[in-house]
């Protein structure tokens, strides 16, 4: 019997190690995948072993990738995606895609939205190992190892693909008390004298709203005592009556339904329609396309937007 003469690293040691690397330690790697740093420690060692190479300069406060360990995060990250796609393409033919999918979307639509979609997702396919990282901040999805973006807005990334999933738009609106008080805008200018809750999302110019309006785009420098970087934080003031605020209707619709907030200026609109982004063509993962399929059914059948 034929053996192999060099041992193979294990695909669960390449993991741990892109893990190490994302996190930038072990404790952190190891909080991520539910190991012990103990683990994770071992199992660099063995990887190293196993490759003859020292792959991570450690310290007490960081780690940094030798050159070895370089050109083994790319290797492992081509080798581990490749074995994803490869038992995924085995067992669509069973309609069971599996694998790892790592996915990422912003705080509010992504907690709201997308993660109740995950959740039915993965019930529909639960061979497949999901993890949903939210942030309010420009991703890398390359170097940061994700597989899908779920972001809201049309300023895509020019070297990924993409697919829309749903039409949607943001909308002017303030709480009835505010209006009361501080009267109800009559022109984009208007806004000016008006307190407005400015939201610094991603690398948006802060405090520059630009809305659409029968297909011409118009442009307005907006200020307030309240600011923030969490969509959700702006929102509750407006309810509280502090301000007017550019919200997407996915998020304000149950709101101007109840009357606790009135739209104004409704000829104004800003384009915020939902996009699946990813570095990965869909007919080269089962398990990918799977997931895109999915979810824009699941939102487009909970689409607030006629």
């Amino acid at each position: 019997m034929t053996t192999l003469r060099d041992p193979l690293p294990l695909p669960e040691d390449l993991r741990v190690f892109l893990m190490v690397i994302r996190k930038n330690g072990f404790a952190t790697a190891a909080e991520a995948l539910g190991f012990s740093p103990a683990y994770v420690s071992k199992r660099i060692s063995i990887l190293e072993t196993t490759l003859g190479a020292k792959l991570l300069h450690r310290s007490t406060r960081r780690i940094a990738l030798t050159d070895d360990g370089e050109r083994v995060r790319v290797w492992a990250q081509r080798l581990l995606g490749d074995i994803d796609d490869f038992l995924g393409e085995i067992s669509e033919a069973r309609q069971a895609p599996r694998g790892a999918l790592h996915i990422c979307s912003s705080f509010g639509f992504g907690r709201n939205h997308v993660a109740p979609a995950i959740s039915a997702l993965s019930r529909a396919y639960p061979r497949l190992d999901i993890r949903l990282d939210v942030f309010d901040r420009v991703v890398d999805m390359v170097n940061e190892g994700f597989d899908l973006e779920i972001r809201v807005g049309d300023d895509l990334v020019g070297e990924h693909l993409g697919r829309q999933l749903l039409h949607n738009y943001r909308v002017l609106c303030a709480a009835p008390d505010y209006l009361r008080r501080r009267g109800t805008p009559q022109s984009l200018d208007d806004l000016v004298e008006h307190d407005c809750l400015v939201l610094k999302e991603r690398d948006n110019a802060f405090g520059v709203w630009t809305l659409s309006r029968e297909g011409r785009a118009e442009s307005v420098k907006v200020s307030g005592p309240l600011s923030s970087n969490n969509g959700e934080i702006v929102l509750q003031w407006a309810l509280d009556g502090a301000g007017i605020i550019l919200r997407s209707l996915w998020d304000v619709k149950p709101m101007l339904d109840q009357g606790r907030l009135v739209q104004v200026l409704n000829d104004y609109s800003q384009s915020a329609n939902v996009w699946a982004v990813y570095p990965t063509r869909l007919s080269q993962s089962a398990k990918l396309r799977v997931c895109v399929e999915f979810l824009e059914t699941y939102l487009r059948n909970l689409s607030p937007v006629v």
